[in-house]
């Protein structure tokens, strides 16, 4: 009668559940080799069924939008890029158009190339 009003640690706790699980586990009915091939066949089976019923159902919503004209493409007209300048580090908003992203962009490759070359010497 001692021993069940002394409190067990926390060591003898996990213990007592592994114990526990170990019994529960051998009154499990497992299922013969047989049993499982054909129930992991069938579970392989339905898996592909479905995922190729769901690539129809997805290749037939998109040939629904397409004829739609859902993904008409639609070109902007400006671009709105955020710059810092380097004396006082505020944010200014720059609008570019088509032709001035491409001056911006071959401003930015120079001026990585530069970086490099500076932290190369």
């Amino acid at each position: 009668m001692a021993d069940k009003s002394k409190k067990k640690n926390v060591f003898q706790k996990i213990a007592q559940l592994f114990k526990e699980v170990r019994q529960e586990l051998r009154k499990s009915v497992w299922p013969s080799k047989e049993k499982l091939k054909n129930t992991s066949a069938v579970v392989l089976a339905v898996i592909v069924f479905f995922a190729v019923f769901l690539c129809f159902i997805s290749i037939g919503g998109r040939w629904v939008l397409d004829k739609a004209n859902f993904y008409d493409e639609v070109q902007p007209s400006a671009t709105a890029v955020t710059a810092v300048t380097e004396a006082t580090d505020i944010p200014e908003i720059v609008v570019e158009t088509e032709e001035t992203s491409e001056s911006v962009a071959e401003t930015a490759s120079e001026t990585v190339e530069e970086t490099t070359a500076e932290s190369e010497e």
